[in-house]
């Protein structure tokens, strides 16, 4: 499902849809509150820290989850990654082997993350806790679950996008939000947002008043590879939360985007989408350029012909992070 636009107006007014349908977000968020409270979350013998968010979706959990592992293992720190797995049928726990499994069985999400720490996959967040609890690690990182009560969090960093902040600050579905924003922050120890400077700017003039939790900086850029993408002819597509971004950024490198082709998020490359897409590619004259996170989903004849853009989150300034993750560690 892609995000409706009434959901991050451009001009920061409310549309009439989402005042229409303002009557039934108390009801999504009172729904989000009792499962909250009705449940006793399972407490793991190892710290385990949420990389969440509150908007639906396209906020930039894995870039940070991977960036996170990085600063982890660059510190000796084992960390492993439990994930939902979202788009896959797995309902594990079920350890994730890039070798053995695809996304259909276990996600995307988790594919990428496998690349860099042991990962599990569970529909049942206790169960895929306790699965990898018992491989030894350091700490957990859980993707996603600010709103599951089935795992005790040590610590929770929210994550949002500083171009699109908060959108409307609605509830679900006359806005992005999970729960009200009050609600989520409260839970949560650090908030993480994602943009270049002047992106930064604007969310600070917008939200900035309402959030008192410690703010870490950070931006998403192109991973180096010596690839030349300058001039090049490219007809993207993309099946995540935020398309538009990743189309920004092939822009921004200077590549020649002959179309763009936004799918909904975690959507099926089926070999009869891929198909057509390549028929277009052709006829314009243009390369294929998919995310990381979509191209675990193609399908094997499709993987040669389709080229990928790596990115990588950078933090402006790390030392909150590890911090953070320091004072979890020690207790």
């Amino acid at each position: 499902m892609r995000a409706p636009r009434f959901w991050y107006p451009a001009d920061g007014r409310d549309r009439w849809q989402a005042r229409l349908l303002a009557p039934l977000s108390p009801l999504y968020a009172r729904g989000t509150r009792r499962r909250m409270a009705r449940h006793r979350p399972y407490a793991a013998g190892v710290p385990v820290v949420c990389i969440g968010n509150i908007n639906a979706g396209g906020t930039g959990k894995t870039p940070t989850v991977i960036a996170c592992l990085e600063r982890l293992a660059a510190r000796g720190v084992r960390a492993a990654v439990v994930s939902r797995g979202y788009g896959g049928r797995a309902a594990g726990p079920i350890q994730v082997d890039p070798r053995s499994h695809d996304a259909d069985e276990v996600g995307d999400e988790p594919l990428l993350h496998a690349a860099f720490a042991e990962t599990w996959v569970a529909k049942d967040r206790a169960g895929g806790v306790r699965a990898a609890e018992a491989g030894g690690p350091d700490l957990i990182l859980l993707d996603d679950g600010h709103q599951s009560p089935a795992v005790e969090k040590t610590a929770s960093i929210i994550v949002v996008d500083g171009r699109r902040g908060f959108g409307n600050g609605r509830v679900i579905p006359a806005g992005p939000l999970r729960e009200p924003l009050a609600e989520g922050l409260a839970r949560a120890d650090m908030l993480l947002v994602i943009g270049d400077e002047g992106e930064q700017r604007a969310f600070e003039r917008h939200w900035g008043q309402a959030i008192a939790l410690p703010r870490v900086r950070a931006t998403v850029g192109p991973l180096a590879t010596g690839m030349r993408w300058e001039g090049l002819p490219v007809l993207a597509f993309a099946g995540i939360g935020y398309p538009e971004k990743f189309f920004n950024t092939l822009k921004a490198m200077g590549v020649d985007l002959k179309r763009t082709k936004a799918l909904s998020d975690h959507q099926a490359l089926s070999p009869a989408l891929m198909a057509r897409l390549t028929r277009e590619a052709a006829a314009l004259g243009a390369q294929l350029v998919t995310t990381e996170k979509d191209a675990v989903r193609l399908p094997g004849l499709y993987r040669q012909q389709v080229m990928t853009l790596p990115v990588r989150l950078a933090f402006n300034d790390p030392a909150p992070i590890d911090d953070l993750f320091t004072r979890v560690i020690s207790g």
